[in-house]
């Protein structure tokens, strides 16, 4: 059985492209939102945790001193390399490397974010823990995430269709458990910035890799949502496509 590890080396290299692609996830107005959680200054050092295509470490670095990424995946690594270099950024750079640990000293950076990768991680209070560590004293530590519904039936259906849909899920969580995270990592009650993302189903579809045989699943998840609320994703049908809207959170707290 393939560990957890090697399911996001699998998932991420196939996503690398759509998924840096991908509206939704460029959005320039979410991004904005995780700079100014952030109170990214231009005397700030930025680490961006699974960082990905690299979209957020770049739009730190238009706002930052300097930004580093690091990611698991090296189709992630090289998508976040063009992208810096596409708009000319000279004050980022990206490493491969894991999260736990992460390899930099303590007390490296005053800025630490990670965007959409919490429901990844099956250590989550592991990964807030380093973030921590290599932040300093009086820094920001920023967590961006989707949130489950704090209904547990409708959590439950939810990691369901994720688990079907991208195997490198592990769990989303309710903005309860976010809040809890941080307080287990000592840090003060985070600010909470909200937003939503539209999100068109078959265009999810496109840019994930479900097992053979899942994708009818997913479709036929998200048609029963529709009457009945039952992944807790305002599903909806518009101009006959499947669409939903996700329910995202950005907490800061000062180290």
């Amino acid at each position: 059985m393939a560990s957890h590890h090697e399911i996001i080396l699998d998932q991420f290299s196939r996503q690398a492209v759509p998924f840096s692609t991908a509206a939704p996830i460029r959005d320039e107005h979410a991004l904005q939102l995780l700079v100014e959680a952030a109170q990214a200054t231009s005397g700030d050092t930025v680490l961006d945790v699974a960082c990905g295509p690299g979209l957020v470490a770049c739009a730190f670095a238009r706002a930052a001193r300097q930004v580093t990424g690091i990611d698991l995946t090296p189709a992630m690594i090289a998508r976040a390399e063009a992208l810096a270099h596409e708009q000319a950024l000279t004050n980022v750079s990206f490493q491969l490397g894991d999260v736990v640990p992460l390899p930099f000293a303590d007390a490296s950076f005053s800025v630490v974010i990670s965007r959409f990768a919490f429901h990844h991680f099956p250590d989550p209070a592991a990964v807030l823990a380093e973030m921590r560590r290599v932040c300093h004293a009086g820094g920001r530590i920023v967590v961006a995430d989707l949130m489950a519904s704090p209904d547990p039936s409708k959590a439950a259906a939810f990691h369901r269709m994720e688990m079907l849909r991208d195997p490198s899920h592990a769990r989303a969580l309710t903005l309860t458990d976010l809040r809890k995270l941080y307080d287990a990592a000592g840090l003060a009650p985070p600010s909470e910035t909200f937003w939503c993302m539209d999100i068109d189903v078959e265009q999810l579809l496109e840019r994930s890799f479900p097992e053979p045989g899942s994708a009818p699943v997913i479709r036929r998840m998200f048609e029963e949502s529709v009457a009945n609320d039952g992944l807790g994703l305002q599903t909806r049908r518009e101009h006959g496509r499947l669409r939903f809207t996700y329910s995202n959170v950005i907490l800061s707290a000062v180290r």
